[in-house]
């Protein structure tokens, strides 16, 4: 067989585009490959994953470059991306979307929405649709519609096959299933590399928007508020709230309500008669809403460390207090503790119908850092550990997608009761552990 060859978009050091092409969304951990190459198509994929093993050269899997400890990159290796693939195909008859694996948010919704149709996904544009999906994809339609990776009806992998090739393979419930359930909330880049996902859409035109904000002196008052409603009010409400640093100076809620402001603004009376807020109420295309949410700071590369935690149990007067404590103590005016709330559909499907196996929570809650300088790193890091440390007692586990290379028990952390089917599905489609970074799923050892 001839060797094989690299093909698609390469970058290397000596391009003018390197520095650009190797930077990640965090800026805090950087990483130099020896080549990057930017995949056009499905074959580009097989190319790069039949080079890779041929010339046994380390590699990562990268699309939206959102991974926030930068697992998709490695040091003088390859990084097999493929945000240049990015075709999203409508099947309005059978309302799916065929998407590949590259198109971010932003493409996708952009597109989606102009035939008013829409798959639940996370805030920020930049990010891509596949990694969010891989670990399940929380976000302001969750409780209406569940998370991403409940939307998913089928996908297409390249995976390694023989002693040094690579072939695509497809899954869903009926075909390589147990890969399809493991790629539903088992995390990104342990199994193949995902070339395109088939996805369930949802009708959705007009919805209603809500903002209340309070000052540093609402703070107990208003978290308790919104924790003791936001996971059980109407399923069609998906809300978060940020507890903001005490020089900010604000607490916010905000979210999406499948209905009319009217509708809205009674559901939200919990929040608008705690403490003394500003409230803020519109009913917008859901395409509003959608760049409402996006964040312009959140998209952009910055010094940054986050962590997080499931809630599933309302927290307690004193977890809010060691909440204000820290947020009263924290290293920048940036810091804060953001928190979503869950249940509804997400809460319908059983913890190991999915690998997502935090079913049960009503919150799920991240912890947020960025900085300016390097030599502020260690206390940004250190405010971040302390207080996922402090509220370990409160909360359980952790979202796959908020990445935390100081958690010492990861792989129960992230997957729970899953982590055995998880281990056994690695097995059988990357039994050499070809596909591996420091939190990948671990494989069981061969015994011959």
């Amino acid at each position: 067989m001839e060797r094989a060859k690299l093909t698609g978009r390469v970058v290397t050091p000596d391009d003018a585009e390197y520095e650009q092409a190797r930077i990640n969304n965090n800026l805090s951990i950087p990483k130099y490959p020896s080549k990057i190459v930017f995949c056009q198509n499905t074959k580009d994929v097989l190319n790069a994953l039949r080079w890779v093993r041929e010339n046994n050269i380390p590699f990562r899997i990268r699309s939206g470059r959102h991974s926030y400890e930068n697992y998709s990159l490695v040091n003088g290796g390859l990084v097999i991306d493929v945000s240049d693939m990015s075709k999203i195909e409508i099947n309005y008859k059978e309302m799916t979307a065929r998407i590949e694996a590259g198109a971010n948010l932003g493409k996708v919704n952009n597109k989606l929405l102009k035939y008013g149709m829409a798959i639940p996904a996370g805030t920020e544009g930049s990010v891509c649709l596949v990694g969010l999906t891989l670990g399940g994809g929380i976000g302001m339609l969750s409780r209406p519609f569940g998370l991403t990776c409940d939307n998913l009806i089928e996908m297409e992998m390249v995976r390694a096959s023989g002693h040094r090739g690579s072939e695509l393979i497809k899954a869903n419930k009926e075909h390589n299933s147990d890969l399809f359930w493991a790629c539903c909330g088992g995390g990104g880049g342990n199994f193949g590399i995902v070339t395109s996902l088939t996805f369930k859409l949802h009708a959705i035109s007009n919805v209603s928007i809500f903002s209340v904000s309070w000052a540093w002196s609402d703070f107990e008052n208003a978290f308790q508020a919104w924790q003791e409603w936001a996971p059980y009010t109407d399923e069609h409400l998906t809300s978060q709230i940020e507890l903001k640093s005490k020089e900010a100076n604000e607490v916010i809620a905000q979210g999406v309500f499948i209905g009319p402001s009217t509708r809205l603004k009674e559901l939200i009376r919990p929040l608008t008669t705690t403490g003394s807020p500003k409230v803020w109420i519109k009913e917008v295309p859901y395409i509003k809403a959608v760049r409402f949410f996006d964040v312009p700071a959140g998209n952009l590369p910055a010094l940054r460390k986050r962590s997080g935690s499931f809630i599933e149990e309302t927290l307690p007067a004193k977890a809010i207090s060691k909440m204000k404590r820290f947020l009263a103590n924290a290293p920048n005016e940036n810091a804060s503790i953001w928190h979503q709330s869950l249940g509804g559909a997400v809460g319908r499907i059983a913890p190991n119908d999915s690998a997502y196996f935090y079913r049960n929570a009503i919150i799920a809650q991240e912890y947020i850092t960025t900085w300016e300088s390097m030599n502020e790193e260690r206390q940004n890091i250190g405010w971040i550990e302390a207080l996922r440390n402090t509220l370990t007692p409160f909360t359980d586990g952790d979202y796959v997608n908020f990445p935390d290379r100081f958690i010492k028990d990861w792989p129960i952390t992230y997957y729970g009761g899953n982590l055995k089917r998880l281990r056994e599905v690695k097995m059988k489609y990357d039994p050499f552990n070809l596909f591996h970074f420091p939190q990948s799923i671990p494989p069981f050892k061969r015994w011959f």
